[in-house]
């Protein structure tokens, strides 16, 4: 799916505002009509935003079904003629959209983008209504899961995944132009051989009968390098400037149709990073150089905007990973805004690309749902009709991301339940998938303490294992050494495995730290055990070769539900939630700095 772009051929309007804004606690509105204008008492709601924090209500905290965003936009006059779309960044976790009051789309899945092609219902040279119904509720058959509690006081939300379910609009709305006859898709793949790079590409396009397209690659300096023509086909770039790690090197490439005009009919500029990653043994090769992953599991969380999509925070996030020699992170546990994957394309930030299946293992959570005799595979729970909303989520992340340089793996789900048959029967399919829509990049998924290597039933479906590990914390809490030999033990068993011999990526790894809390003695929760439970993991890492990366659990502290185990959130941050640096940031800086 290409991204809105200002192009000579295209124009591209934000709706990011103050919206209109009610709930719906007893889910009336649609029968009653609302996406033909908000109740009285509607009040304004900003976008893009979690709606959750916004203001200081309990019912809005913890609301459990649909809310209703409703704004109007002027369409410009001359865009009559065009093909107008409505695109939506993401709105989570299911949406229905109207226009003018008619029906245009919907969408199932909280942080894919989703649109709809809107010319006959808007008029040009007037506003126009625009009303999205946004539900939030997990079911067992959503992505991640999670089911509702029927409670005295009303619906309970429950779901299975240690972070807040924020939910709204939570990225960009826009209105964009297309010419009728238009490009509706490119997909590159990149290759290097000796100097030489290669940039195989496709090009879809509709209502484009007749119509040619031309393609032309300009280096960063406007430099034309390559040019062909066709809708497929592979440009050579002689003396390519790689993409790498610390080094986001990129291309444009320039699509137009073309009829017999002086014009282009329709024009895309799209840009790629031309680069290699490949898994050979246990080493992870990025332009067939051994690669080192360092950094963290991230979320995004902000105080006051939840999930909504920050500019500030953004840059602000990539600063402080430069700071302490970061080189990649993963989008835990769902795909990020694209404009993430643009500024760690620009920036060299390597990343690991995962879906939103979080919470596919009830054992993790057996102390609270254990006793009502839950199975996470079932006919009842997570079933083949969740798998086909898992594939279709794997399906639009791969649309969407495809052609980032900067994500290197895909990760299909985040600690599922995988040393069961049924686990393997749930996954050995969308594996397949996983690699048929992409063959160019390794497939993962971060794998729980609950299946180790002896227990595992799924890793060998994988090109790659990330582990997801908190000894001293979790297991031989504040024992560090007892943790130490632990930690070892079990990574020499995958990196030994007769079935594995694959690169290990320690995905996740730390401990809760409370910030101002010390102690002389390291004991869990201070800054010191913190410290001193990283320094021991970076030791093991070092002694086992197989182990290509270390990605510290978590970068920030974030909300999460309630819970003994949390107060005011994960505290597993390197920084607090406003991005004040632990003592760890500082252990963590050295380290990084000083690895080649």
């Amino acid at each position: 799916m290409l991204a809105p772009r200002d192009t000579a051929t295209r124009e591209r309007k934000s709706l990011d505002g103050l919206w209109r804004f009610a709930l719906d606690a007893a889910g009336a509105g649609r029968e009653q009509g609302w996406q033909h204008g908000l109740p009285g008492g509607a009040r304004e709601m900003p976008v893009p935003a979690s709606y959750n924090d916004v203001f200081p209500e309990p019912a809005l905290h913890d609301h459990v079904g649909d809310v209703w965003y409703e704004t109007t936009a002027w369409v410009p006059a001359r865009w009559a003629g065009q093909r107008i779309v409505l695109r939506l960044g993401s709105a989570t976790h299911r949406a229905v959209v109207w226009v003018n009051g008619s029906h245009v789309t919907e969408h199932e899945g909280g942080y894919t983008p989703f649109e709809a092609d809107v010319t006959e219902v808007v008029e040009a040279g007037a506003e126009n209504r625009i009303t999205v119904v946004v539900n939030n509720v997990l079911t067992w058959r959503s992505i991640p899961p999670g089911y509702v509690e029927q409670t005295p006081d009303g619906p309970l939300q429950r779901y299975f995944h240690d972070f807040f379910n924020y939910a709204g609009l939570h990225r960009s709305v826009w209105l964009y132009t297309t010419p009728q006859a238009h490009i509706t898709d490119v997909t590159v793949v990149t290759g290097l051989s000796g100097a030489t790079g290669t940039v195989d590409y496709q090009v879809a396009t509709a209502g484009a009968d007749g119509l040619q397209v031309h393609v032309a690659l300009t280096d960063a300096d406007g430099a034309e390098v390559a040019r062909a023509t066709g809708g497929g086909g592979q440009l050579a770039v002689a003396h390519a400037r790689p993409w790498r790690p610390g080094e986001g090197y990129l291309y444009d490439l320039a699509v137009q149709l073309w009829g017999d005009g002086e014009v282009p009919v329709d024009a895309y500029s799209l840009a790629i990073g031309i680069r290699t990653v490949r898994v050979d043994g246990t080493r992870f090769l990025i332009n067939g150089e051994p690669f080192y992953f360092r950094g963290f599991g991230k979320h995004e969380d902000i105080a006051l905007r939840g999930k909504g999509h920050d500019n500030v925070f953004m840059v602000h996030d990539f600063a402080l990973m430069d700071w302490l020699g970061a080189n990649s992170f993963r989008t835990s546990h769902y795909p990020y805004a694209e404009e993430v994957l643009d500024y760690a394309d620009r920036r060299g930030i390597v990343v690991i690309d995962e879906t939103a299946a979080v919470g596919l293992n009830i054992s993790i959570n057996s102390g609270t749902f254990g006793s009502q005799g839950f199975k996470t595979f079932s006919s009842g729970t997570v079933s083949d009709a969740t798998r086909e909303v898992h594939r279709q989520a794997i399906r639009e992340l791969v649309a969407r991301d495809r052609n980032h340089p900067c994500v290197v793996i895909w990760s299909i789900a985040n600690e599922p339940e995988s040393d069961t048959p049924e686990s393997r029967a749930y996954f050995e399919p969308l594996a397949a998938d996983t690699r048929g829509l992409d063959p160019s990049r390794p497939v993962g998924f971060a794998n729980v303490m609950l299946a180790p290597a002896n227990k595992d039933v799924v890793a060998d479906l994988f090109d790659i294992v990330m582990l997801n590990r908190y000894y001293g914390w979790y297991v031989d809490t504040g024992d560090l050494p007892a943790a130490e030999r632990a930690l070892e033990a079990e990574l020499n068993a995958w990196a030994r495995g007769p079935k594995l011999g694959k690169p290990i990526i320690m995905t996740e790894y730390g401990a809760d730290t409370i910030a101002g809390l010390h102690s002389v003695t390291p004991v869990p929760w201070t800054e010191e055990y913190q410290v001193e439970l990283l320094a021991m993991s970076h030791r093991v890492f070092d002694r086992v070769d197989a182990v290509v990366g270390e990605q510290v659990w978590n970068f920030a502290d974030f909300a999460t539900g309630s819970g003994v185990m949390r107060v005011d959130g994960n505290k597993k941050g390197v920084f607090t939630r406003d991005r004040r640096p632990k003592a760890s940031a500082y252990l963590l800086r050295r380290r990084w700095r000083g690895l080649p």
